[in-house]
């Protein structure tokens, strides 16, 4: 049987765990929203590239959103996706730091 700093020891560890777990289930997540929402737009503008609707014949088949939108939208995903991407670097960073301040107590410990 487990003495009581054991199974704190172990419990401790369960927790890190579930909750490295619940990161990841959550990155992923919001990783295939990201992926989502991008091809959903590149499906959105290849339907209106086909209808014919946006292309100006002297541009080169420039393609124009309704009512001059399109560069709205596209400054929008672009940032949607910076903010994903802030939002992973952050995290990975915080995770970094938290292992550096565990090694450094552990060596402070032991």
């Amino acid at each position: 049987m487990y003495d009581t700093s054991e199974r704190v020891r172990r419990v401790k560890i369960r927790i890190r765990e579930r909750h490295r777990m619940r990161e990841k289930l959550l990155l992923g997540s919001l990783f295939s929203l990201c992926m989502l929402l991008s091809f959903s737009l590149v499906a959105v503008a290849a339907a209106i590239r086909s209808s014919g609707m946006g292309t100006v014949p002297g541009l080169y088949g420039a393609m124009l959103m309704f009512g001059d939108a399109g560069g709205y939208v596209v400054a929008g995903v672009i940032a949607f996706m910076a903010g994903v991407l802030v939002t992973v670097l952050c995290i990975r960073y915080r995770k970094k730091t938290e292992q550096q301040v565990k090694n450094s107590r552990k060596k402070m410990e032991g």
